[in-house]
């Protein structure tokens, strides 16, 4: 496993690691910068990827609850305060409100793979199954989600110049949602998982993780 983020009370500069990686695409997902300058949030339903993000971050703060989403469901949440952190997320790209302004994430590319599979565990998806219109025939897709079209045009270019997938997003916004969808189909998908787990060591959602080795063992 790679060096850990910058630690709670860090102040020299901050060095990418895979597992930092793994983090800004976390919080450029289901993150949030607060308007104070020094606080940041991060919110989910899984409370081993709430964990998984305070262990990274070797942060022993206090796990609250609250309410998230459309369905107004209880949520894990997680707010600490990290200057050096907060204003170094700044630099390379997230902003407060960020959900529908986001653009490009300076990644680089060495930690893409890491950063994406922040992405895919915080508001990413991956469905599988049988379509009846062909005999035998096992379909899945690796989804990424964003409010921001900017954000998931700039991640569509950025995963065609790296690995050469293409994927294709909605046209239109899904208003059910509120989001945009990139997808990526069986042979597409299983590159990009393939990199996105490259380290069978490294941070990840396990339960999606499962998921996904589940239906690619089904599409042998």
């Amino acid at each position: 496993m790679g060096n850990r983020g910058p630690k709670p009370r860090q102040r020299g500069p901050i060095r990418w690691t895979s597992e930092l990686a793994y983090i800004v695409g976390l919080i450029a997902t289901d993150g949030c910068l607060s308007k104070d300058g020094r606080h940041i949030t991060f919110t989910s339903n899984d409370l081993q990827l709430i964990q998984t993000f305070m262990r990274c971050l070797e942060l022993k703060n206090h796990i609250g609850r609250k309410k998230s989403g459309f369905a107004s469901t209880l949520a894990y949440n997680l707010q600490f305060g990290n200057v050096v952190l907060y204003n170094w997320l700044l630099e390379i790209g997230l902003t407060p409100a960020k959900s529908k302004t986001m653009g490009a994430i300076a990644v680089p590319r060495r930690f893409f793979g890491d950063f994406i599979r922040g992405l895919c565990d915080g508001d990413g998806s991956f469905y599988s199954y049988y379509d009846k219109r062909w005999r035998s025939s096992f379909m899945f897709y690796l989804v990424f989600t964003s409010a921001s079209k900017e954000h998931i045009s700039w991640l569509q270019r950025s995963l065609q110049d790296y690995y050469g997938v293409f994927g294709h997003g909605d046209k239109d916004m899904n208003y059910n949602r509120g989001s945009y969808q990139l997808k990526y189909a069986k042979r597409e998908a299983r590159k990009i998982i393939k990199i996105m787990y490259k380290d069978v060591e490294a941070p990840c959602l396990e339960r999606k993780r499962e998921k996904i080795y589940n239906a690619l063992e089904l599409d042998k």
